[in-house]
């Protein structure tokens, strides 16, 4: 028996990079899981790899409805939901705010703020009564840029910074039934989106130089692949962790010792 043997999971931007690996890695410890993600094509890989095991809803974190209508699809498939991983998210490519003239910075604050904060509130108060119900728990994807500087551009680093106040601030309303906890992920390699608006701002660089920028910058000397993080998403979720709410686990290779070097 895995960690999460019948555990009931809604995870959502399920169909690639952490969240996907999170999927792999939950299904193997025994659970079910139901994947919101706006790729159809990557849905449809999903169901043809697990079948029943999961249930797949094409939808928009930024559509109070559309994680409703997946939350309902969770208890309907699999009578409850334990978890919920509100994961999806969207990058800044790093773009400075001097850089951003007002009409570009309009729409590329909307969007990050859509999606990587709105998302989350959505997916949490969707999720809620089911949780309530199953003395569940949730788990927020965060950031080095949730506590630090220059994990992202000024915008991508403040809504990281503004999910972790969700976070805290959920913890302590929803407690002591639903545990509310977050892990702060470091750099990591994946097709993690920049946002259309601030490509033109965004130089190209190679897998191979993104691998040494990281490998700089923590103290490991690492980067990181998506299942490097995913045991961590698995003891959040897990019944192994009763006393955690309201925490952040730094999966960064080690950012918060970072000091002067």
């Amino acid at each position: 028996m895995g960690w999460l043997e019948g555990k009931s999971v809604y995870l959502t931007g399920g169909g690639a990079g952490i969240g996907r690996a999170i999927l792999d890695r939950f299904l193997k410890e025994g659970a079910h899981v139901s994947v919101l993600d706006l790729s159809k094509e990557r849905l449809a890989e999903i169901e043809a790899q697990y079948g029943d095991r999961v249930v797949t809803y094409h939808g928009d974190v930024r559509n109070y409805e559309d994680h409703e209508r997946a939350v309902a699809k969770t208890v309907e498939a699999f009578g409850k939901c334990d978890c919920l991983i509100a994961n999806a998210g969207l990058f800044d490519g790093f773009v400075k705010l001097i850089d951003l003239k007002p009409d570009v910075l309009e729409q590329a604050y909307q969007e990050l703020f859509d999606v990587n904060v709105k998302g989350c509130f959505f997916a949490a108060r969707a999720a809620l009564p089911a949780l309530l119900k199953s003395n569940g728990n949730i788990i927020f994807s965060l950031s080095g840029a949730s506590f630090y500087p220059d994990g992202g551009g000024t915008i991508y680093t403040a809504t990281k910074h503004a999910v972790l106040g969700l976070l805290r601030q959920l913890a302590f309303e929803v407690a002591p039934t639903v545990r509310v906890n977050g892990v702060a992920l470091g750099g990591t390699i994946t097709q993690l989106k920049v946002i259309a608006s601030l490509e033109e701002f965004t130089p190209t660089v190679s897998v191979e130089e993104k691998k040494k920028s990281i490998q700089n910058r923590n103290p490991m000397r690492m980067y990181m692949e998506p299942d490097d993080h995913v045991a961590t998403y698995v003891l959040l979720a897990s019944d192994q962790a009763p006393a955690i709410t309201g925490e952040v686990i730094h999966s960064n290779g080690g950012l918060p010792v970072r000091g002067l070097s």
